[in-house]
């Protein structure tokens, strides 16, 4: 122990001695405790600089725990936080954000860390700053994940780890979610497709299979539609496509303003968490620490009145979207391009099994799977299958 210790007490004291300038960390103001039990260490990032003493501070603003020696091995660079988190070696509470920022920190300027490692970066695109995870050979087949609504690029996670070996990947939070900017606008299927197209030209990935969740799944087909070339193909998980029933509600819902949402919400952990939990067929299957962190970086960011507006902007979108007619998305579907699968979950709550149907008629080429015993986030509850389907898809790309 007293070892490891020590060695804790070099690793941080060496990572932080470097500038932080020029990252995405350079802005920040924040307490960070990494709690190994009978040790605890507090980093503090100051606009740029960083330092770092032993103890841990009353009210952090995250806390990452884990044992001595798998804390040694994140911060040297030896292991992926990732790869710890969802193999259960640490756990996260606060802002799971700024974890994922600072896993890329722990880099010794020697480009040591594997590729495969994700690392935080941040660029703008078509006026937004984008913060976004990059993983994978830059020089290996392009995807891109586009994460769902109330989420962040932390929902892909399962999906960068697999992917990141053989395939470049890049997972951002989307314009109103996460770390990234939540400016004023539509948050039109077509507004998204266009930052995506954007997106895709700042960080060097002009042609790229889209891979998305939910709300990205919705996103993912409209890049598809309306700007084919760039998309080589589409993964939609459990995507949210344009509702064919309860249209009689749209009128109502279209006086709905999101601007509303600016208002202070008060969003308790333990109410969060038991929406995540209903989105899974089985909850059980996930530890609860996966939970506690994700719930805990949704309260973090619906603090922000403009990501309140942002979250309200899109809910509202995704129920008025027209259905059919010459704008509507059940009529413009068959013009899809790109090569496409679809995954369902029998149980999912949010996004019916029974638009797979629907997809089946309008896209008869595509593949459309219904997972068995799945809710709406099959990365988390089935990785393996849902993995193994994905590799098989871009397998046939190749």
């Amino acid at each position: 122990m007293p070892a490891v210790g020590a060695d804790l007490d070099a690793l941080l004291a060496s990572r932080l001695r470097r500038t932080l300038k020029g990252s995405t960390l350079e802005d920040r103001v924040a307490t960070v405790v990494f709690d190994a039990g009978h040790s605890q260490w507090t980093v503090e990032l100051d606009r740029g600089r960083g330092r770092v003493r032993r103890g841990a501070a009353v009210r952090p603003t995250l806390v990452v725990r884990g044992e001595p020696k798998v804390l040694a091995d994140v911060i040297a660079g030896r292991a992926s936080g990732v790869h710890a988190f969802l193999e259960g070696r640490i756990t996260v509470r606060g802002d799971l954000g700024l974890s994922l920022q600072m896993d890329g920190m722990f880099d010794d300027g020697g480009d040591t860390r594997p590729v495969s490692h994700p690392r935080a970066k941040e660029v703008v695109a078509m006026g937004v700053r984008t913060t976004y995870l990059e993983a994978g050979p830059t020089d290996a087949p392009p995807v891109l994940l586009l994460h769902g609504l109330g989420a962040t690029n932390a929902s892909l996670l399962p999906c960068i780890a697999d992917l990141a070996t053989d395939h470049h990947v890049i997972a951002p939070d989307l314009p109103g979610f996460g770390q990234s900017a939540a400016p004023r606008a539509s948050y039109t299927p077509a507004w998204y497709a266009a930052w995506v197209e954007a997106f895709q030209h700042a960080v060097g990935m002009r042609r790229a299979v889209l891979l998305g969740n939910s709300l990205g799944g919705r996103v993912a087909l409209e890049a598809g539609l309306v700007h084919p070339r760039s998309v080589r193909g589409l993964v939609l998980l459990t995507p949210s496509p344009a509702f064919r029933r309860l249209r009689a509600l749209v009128p109502a819902v279209r006086l709905m303003r999101p601007e509303a949402g600016a208002l202070p919400l008060p969003l308790p952990h333990r109410v969060v968490v038991e929406a995540i939990r209903a989105m899974f067929s089985d909850p059980d299957r996930l530890p609860g620490p996966w939970y506690d962190a994700a719930a805990d970086e949704c309260v973090r960011v619906f603090r922000s009145p403009a990501h309140r507006v942002a979250f309200w902007s899109v809910a509202r979108q995704i129920f008025i979207e027209e259905a059919h007619g010459r704008q509507g998305f059940w009529d413009r579907l068959p013009g899809l391009q790109p090569p496409a699968l679809f995954l369902w979950g029998d149980r999912d709550r949010l996004v019916p099994s029974s638009f797979a149907r629907h997809v089946a008629d309008a896209l008869p080429d595509a593949g459309s799977i219904v997972l068995e015993d799945c809710g709406h986030v099959p990365q988390f509850e089935h990785p393996v299958e849902t993995m193994a389907l994905t590799r098989a898809f871009l397998s046939s790309l190749a």
